[in-house]
């Protein structure tokens, strides 16, 4: 089984008194909404009473997890013989997950939007690692998970259709940007777009009448109008958009939860993670592994430690016929994020099966991309992305006894930039610690 950790107490609590979350503006009006002030309960251990329909299943329930690096979120999340579903267990008292309100037993349904209840447990976690310092869950309580399943009904139905603001990568032509921004007279942070029909932004997904949250990575609630225009000019040729429809702005709004770009769909993006299935030929699978500095920064444990960057790609073999380019990034070996390995130890994943190994990559114009907006571009991998290079599971088996293989290991280069990743939390194996505990990962 495997097992590791998540909990952190944020800022502003006193004794066991839990934390007051505030919406900080409507956009709808443009002032802050003291009626929509959400207070959590005093009582840490307080459990919450499900509003349940006539056939005893009750509602999904919405969490903003926010921590800090060096902080856990204070929950393991299990996959159980007897317990069906990926069930919260071991909520640490006092950590982020139990002064939310995640409780014992609740099952999880969604990982920052995305309905994760048909996954693999291990693709589960790695939806959560990889969402770094703030993660957005969607749970129901054990009892009503249960009986949903026993009237056989759709857990996904019980979710909205897509409750994911939206980040969009426009780039200006002769004509502009192809929208303009309005703004309620005399106020801050609220804008609205309008929206060109076949414009540079319109062809980004900007949808019209969308609500802008922030402009190349930064929050724009503080902005007046003028300084928003400031910045836009500012921007050159392109501008990185987060934008809300109404009703996304309504649904965060009416939970008191705070819209951030680590939640955004960026199927619009032209910036695509690739995942690369090698199968070794007779002459190896044809390129060098090279880890270059990280002196200049970035985020999270790798960057103390160094890239993989994927070098001499050779013609016609099975690196090359599988789209691997010369300077692409190596995010993930077999389904697991290299995040915080030496090079010795990524060579290592790589030589653990025999013949063949399932890469993640990303090439350096979007890598650039993600650091700039301080994301990791892991977070927002999906199987069977039209970018990706094989329909191949991201979490294989870990069967398969190690071997070499013939990836050629090459020494510290100059190059000392590193793209943003997700805090990486290593799964660590264990023995099974309960007979009908098959896995558990602590967050």
């Amino acid at each position: 089984m495997s097992c590791a950790d998540l909990s952190s107490p944020p800022a502003g609590l006193e004794g066991d008194k839990m934390s007051i979350i505030k919406f900080e503006f409507n956009p709808k009006v443009g002032i802050d909404n003291p009626a929509l002030t959400l207070t959590e309960d005093t009582e840490p251990c307080s459990r919450a009473v499900p509003h349940t329909d006539g056939d005893g299943v009750g509602e999904p329930r919405f969490y903003l997890l926010t921590k800090e690096s060096t902080e856990t979120f204070g929950f393991c999340l299990h996959e159980e013989l007897v317990c069906p579903g990926h069930v919260i267990r071991q909520i640490e008292m006092g950590g982020v997950a139990q002064r939310r309100g995640l409780q014992d037993g609740d099952r999880l349904l969604q990982v920052n939007g995305h309905f994760v209840d048909h996954m693999d447990h291990l693709r589960v976690v790695q939806k959560i690692k990889a969402s770094g310092n703030q993660v957005l869950l969607a749970v129901l309580d054990g009892d009503s998970y249960e009986a949903a399943k026993s009237l056989g009904r759709d857990l996904s139905q019980m979710l909205p259709d897509d409750i994911r603001p939206r980040l969009c990568h426009v780039t200006r032509d002769k004509s502009g940007f192809g929208f303009s921004v309005s703004c309620p007279e005399g106020t801050k942070g609220t804008f609205q777009l309008s929206v060109l029909q076949d414009g540079p932004a319109d062809r980004a997904g900007v949808p019209p009448g969308s609500w802008l949250l922030e402009l190349n990575g930064d929050s724009v609630k503080s902005y007046s109008h003028t300084q928003l225009t400031r910045k836009l000019k500012q921007s050159g040729n392109k501008v990185t958009l987060l934008v809300a429809s109404s009703a996304v702005e309504e649904f965060y709004r009416l939970r008191g939860l705070r819209v951030t770009a680590a939640l955004a769909d960026t199927s619009r993006l032209p910036f695509k993670v690739r995942e690369l299935h090698l199968v070794k030929g007779p002459a190896g699978y044809g390129f060098l592994l090279k880890e270059d500095d990280c002196s200049s920064g970035g985020v999270g444990e790798g960057a103390e430690r160094g890239s993989q960057f994927l070098w001499d790609v050779d013609a016609g073999l099975p690196a090359e016929q599988a789209g691997m380019k010369e300077g692409d990034r190596v995010l993930a070996v077999n389904g697991e994020s290299i995040e915080g390995l030496d090079h010795e130890q990524t060579v290592g994943r790589i030589r653990a099966r025999e013949d063949q190994v399932t890469l993640l990559v990303i090439d350096p114009a979007a890598d650039e991309f993600y650091h700039s907006i301080g994301l990791s571009p892991l977070q927002f991998f999906e199987d069977g992305d039209p970018a990706s290079g094989s329909c191949t599971p991201s979490l294989p088996s870990r069967s398969g006894s190690p071997a070499l293989s013939d990836v050629e290991v090459a020494p510290k280069g100059p190059m000392s930039w590193l793209m943003a990743a997700a805090n990486s939390i290593e799964i660590i194996q264990s023995q099974r610690q309960e007979e009908h505990t098959k896995l558990c990962q602590a967050f």
